[in-house]
């Protein structure tokens, strides 16, 4: 199915609101999203029993001719299955029709994208972790969601108001008239709707192509450099010399001393018993909601930092340059793990992505083995080591003496070679010196680079250690049918 594409001068943005469904609204909500898990886990089993069936049958000696067939897992294909087995299927029969037809088919697309992306990662061409197989979804844990497109999907007049299809009209608890003034004006138009139950409230988030004007910034010709870190946010240096540091709210240690109080009362509370049956006291289930609102909280003054510290710096800078951390690795460090998840690295950079084309800037994304931290500001030298623990930078060769992430964000900046007038920019990745692609580093970084061959107690050659080809077993290869527009 070929992607959407937005018309020429829009984009595609996203609106979220809060709603405030009544009881009778509620129990609609988590039966379509009831749905949906149901019909993802109707797919996923319908799928690999194949798998198991032709395992069981060639161990059994039977030829690969003679074997059963594969069960195609694109979504064309899962809907007429899908449709042909709910009326007489006691899983469905009884209840399908008492849901939208797009809660089942937000399960099965789920399905049909979980099955391609393992088989893209099965086969080598998806980047990233290995993907397992695709498994079922607990009742307990799965998180509630169900998606439109097809239906009455609109913003009330008295922007206090959304239609959904079987859903009816539903209160937002807060206005939505910065989607509404633009659907008036027609400079926008929704394209579907996703209802989710998140941080212990409802809310709908309106996919939409807007008509978006290409913004200008404020200073468009000056780079700068973030440097993302844990006393600070971030420290930014600009191509004018200018630094400034962004405090690290910390808003989990803030919060930690309530948190550790409210586990405690949790603790002592009568939970539930998966073992036994036993079902939660009122006195656990009012404690542990008054823990969630802490977590909640956290959320929502994390994100709403973020956002505002992204925000101003697409709108003042035209080139932005951020590194490409490893944050899943910097994570497996037990001592920092905690206040790196709480800072929300990746975060920064994924809005920064977006926000930098919104506002007519650029984005730069500095190679992960450029030595920022490492590299004199000043004459370019590259130290060979640098610990963690230092956090004052002195070159030997100049001896300039400076804050450490302060020499990094400088570092960043040089990396960006911007010409007069706002002109497009030479975009520049690790080269060893800062901002000079002729230049040597005084000590290369190649041992840096180098990485593990081989896992220990792994040979080279088998398995998986050392980058060797990954076995792609029968069941990764591409059983997807032709696809078809077909209106559902």
């Amino acid at each position: 199915m070929r992607k959407f594409e937005p018309r020429p001068g829009c984009v595609v943005q996203a609106y979220k609101f809060c709603l405030d469904p009544n009881a009778g609204q509620e129990a609609a909500l988590r039966s379509h999203c009831g749905a949906a898990r149901m019909a993802f886990n109707w797919a996923v089993s319908w799928v690999r029993a194949s798998w198991s069936q032709r395992s069981a049958e060639a161990s059994y000696g039977i030829g690969e001719a003679e074997l059963t067939q594969w069960r195609p897992w694109s979504l064309p294909a899962l809907r007429k299955e899908f449709n042909r087995i709910k009326h007489t299927d006691p899983r469905f029969a009884y209840w399908w029709d008492q849901n939208s037809k797009e809660a089942y088919n937000t399960g099965l697309a789920t399905a049909a994208a979980a099955f391609d992306n393992y088989s893209a990662s099965k086969s080598g061409r998806r980047k990233g972790p290995r993907v397992g197989k695709p498994r079922r979804k607990s009742k307990r844990r799965a998180r509630l969601s169900c998606r439109f497109t097809t239906g009455t999907i609109r913003v009330e007049p008295d922007r206090r108001h959304v239609t959904l299809p079987r859903l009816g009209t539903i209160r937002t608890h807060e206005s939505t008239r910065k989607l509404e003034r633009r659907i008036a004006a027609g400079t926008a138009r929704i394209l579907s709707a996703t209802v989710g139950h998140e941080r212990g409230r409802w809310l709908v988030a309106f996919q939409v192509e807007i008509e978006r004007a290409t913004g200008v910034p404020a200073r468009p010709d000056v780079a700068v450099g973030v440097d993302l870190g844990i006393k600070h946010l971030a420290v930014v240096a600009d191509s004018t010399g200018q630094i400034r540091f962004i405090d690290n709210p910390r808003h989990l240690d803030a919060a930690l001393h309530r948190l550790r109080r409210a586990c405690r009362t949790v603790s002592r509370r009568q939970g539930p018993d998966r073992r036994t049956g036993r079902e939660p006291s009122k006195r656990w289930e009012k404690a542990n909601q008054a823990r969630n609102r802490i977590h909640h909280r956290v959320a929502n003054l994390r994100q709403d930092g973020i956002h505002k510290v992204t925000t101003a710096l697409a709108a003042e800078y035209g080139h932005v340059v951020v590194e490409d951390l490893n944050v899943a690795g910097m994570l497996r460090n037990r001592r920092v793990s905690r206040r790196i998840a709480d800072a929300g690295f990746a975060e920064i950079r994924r809005q920064l992505g977006y926000k930098a084309g919104w506002g007519g800037g650029i984005l730069h994304v500095a190679d992960r083995w450029f030595p920022s931290s490492k590299t004199c500001s000043e004459c370019s030298a590259v130290k060979a080591k640098l610990p963690l623990h230092i956090r004052v930078f002195e070159c030997e060769h100049c001896g300039l003496v400076t804050d450490r992430d302060a020499n990094a964000a400088r570092n960043l900046a040089a990396l960006a070679a911007v010409t007069t007038g706002g002109k497009a920019v030479e975009r520049m990745t690790g080269t060893g010196v800062a901002g000079d692609r002729d230049a040597q580093a005084s000590k290369p970084r190649g041992a840096d680079q180098k990485t593990r061959t081989t896992r220990p107690g792994l040979a080279a050659g088998t398995g998986r250690a050392g980058g060797a080809t990954p076995r792609k077993g029968p069941e990764a290869r591409d059983r997807r049918q032709p696809r078809a527009l077909t209106l559902w």
